[in-house]
């Protein structure tokens, strides 16, 4: 019997959540998802729930997940999607569905294809062959680093003369850390330019604790890097984004960042600290994290596919 389709509900993510955890478990070996990131994801305005979620259920357990949003306005259509192992069909079911809807939505931007993204933890429980069959291809990696914290070794960093470091407490200060993230951003690969009302709701900025965002920058140059970390994960302090214009690189100022960071994490009493980070990012961040005893916990690709 095919599996039960319909989409999902805000009133669904305590479920939601849980099947996450699941995948969690078996992936990474810890649950590590939380009911406020689901329910940031199933908010997001550019998602019609109606026909951009998907729910599969064996009976009434609920086996397979997908969301579709539409970061560009163009060809590019991102896709999330989670099934347990042992219910492989539901999750084809569901990438019938939000294939045909990622070309509906990328043909409603006026694009000739969609250009279509989905992130998959490198041993996932979807079996990829049934993606590869559908024409799907890696296309890059990504790395989810941490670190261990110790409030005795982890003090607050003192800024060298001629560089500034400073909260970011002011809604100037906040359109200053959204400038820096679009500039210092846009040679990144996957990036989507967005509007400051567009990246608040990404950060999920109604519930983001400011004091965990810094500036930095120079008497020369001014302001030119930021740091944006969250403590609302139940496994780790997080560091979102991390970002110096190219102009200032090599001065230590990424850094300085990060060890302010490591440095409130531990003072709350945080343990561990992540963050996400390419693998064939240009701009040395990899090797940044690497000297700042940033270790892998696990990896992540990107599948894409072209759909016309």
């Amino acid at each position: 019997m095919p599996p039960l389709l319909r989409p999902a509900r805000l009133a669904d993510a305590p479920a939601i959540t849980e099947l996450l955890n699941l995948v969690d478990e078996i992936e990474i070996g810890r649950r590590e998802t939380d009911l406020a990131t689901v329910e940031a994801d199933l908010r997001r305005p550019d998602v019609d729930l109606e026909r951009d979620s998907w729910l599969a259920f064996a009976g009434e357990r609920l086996v397979a997940y997908g969301l579709l949003w539409d970061d560009s306005g163009n060809e590019r259509i991102d896709i999330d999607h989670y099934v347990l192992p042992d219910h492989q069909e539901a999750g084809e079911h569901l990438f019938d569905a939000m294939q045909l809807r990622a070309v509906e939505r990328a043909r409603g931007n006026g694009a000739a294809k969609a250009v279509v993204h989905l992130h998959l933890n490198t041993r996932p429980t979807l079996d990829t062959s049934l993606i590869e069959a559908r024409g799907w291809s890696v296309v890059r990696r990504y790395h989810v680093l941490q670190r261990r914290l110790d409030r005795a070794r982890d003090r607050a960093p003192e800024a060298p003369a001629g560089v500034h470091l400073r909260p970011c407490t002011t809604e100037p200060d906040r359109r200053r850390v959204h400038q820096l993230y679009q500039a210092g951003f846009a040679e990144h690969f996957d990036f989507q330019p967005r509007t400051y009302g567009q990246w608040l709701h990404d950060i999920d900025a109604e519930r983001l604790d400011w004091s965990l965002v810094w500036i930095v920058g120079t008497e020369e140059l001014g302001d030119t890097g930021f740091l944006l970390a969250r403590d609302d994960r139940a496994a780790m302090g997080w560091i979102r984004s991390v970002g110096v214009l190219r102009e200032a690189r090599g001065r230590g100022l990424g850094g300085l960042l990060l060890r302010q960071a490591f440095a409130a994490f531990a003072a709350r009493g945080r343990d561990t600290v992540g963050l996400g980070v390419d693998t064939a990012n240009a701009t040395g961040a990899p090797e940044l994290y690497g000297r700042n005893g940033m270790s892998l916990h696990y990896a992540v690709d990107t599948w894409e596919a072209v759909l016309t």
